[in-house]
């Protein structure tokens, strides 16, 4: 079982690391489209509209740059957690529960490839 061992090995560093990369890769584009979406003027021609739906479309337009904006906060941690787990493979450290210090399991890596606590650790924080 992978648990005993100290770390993970060189290959499945690196495995890991085509792994984060490409999520990398992925949030950072999605990231991108976000905040095009929340500078985007989003005017879609109520200029001439009644007075009603033009103070509906403000409303919607104003609670969707808040969604946006919460939306690119999440993605912007993401990012960090990400680019943090390849410190994390750099240091040879990666993979292993900061709480327990106890490797974390592959399939769990595999699903949040950001993770730093063990699902056993995890349990204990609630």
């Amino acid at each position: 079982m992978t648990e005993d061992r100290q770390r993970y090995n060189d290959a499945d560093l690196q495995e890991f690391r085509e792994i984060i990369q490409g999520k990398i890769d992925k949030a950072e584009r999605d990231l991108m489209l976000i905040r095009e979406s929340f500078i985007n003027d989003q005017n879609n021609g109520t200029d001439d509209t009644s007075p009603t739906f033009k103070a509906f479309e403000e409303g919607a337009e104003t609670l969707s740059k808040e969604q946006n904006s919460i939306l690119a906060g999440r993605q912007e941690k993401f990012v960090r957690d990400l680019k943090n787990a390849l410190i994390r493979i750099e240091n040879k450290t990666y993979g292993v529960c900061r709480v327990t210090g106890k490797l974390i399991p592959k399939e769990r890596l595999l699903a949040v490839p950001h993770a730093t606590l063990s699902i056993e650790a995890k349990n204990m924080q609630r």
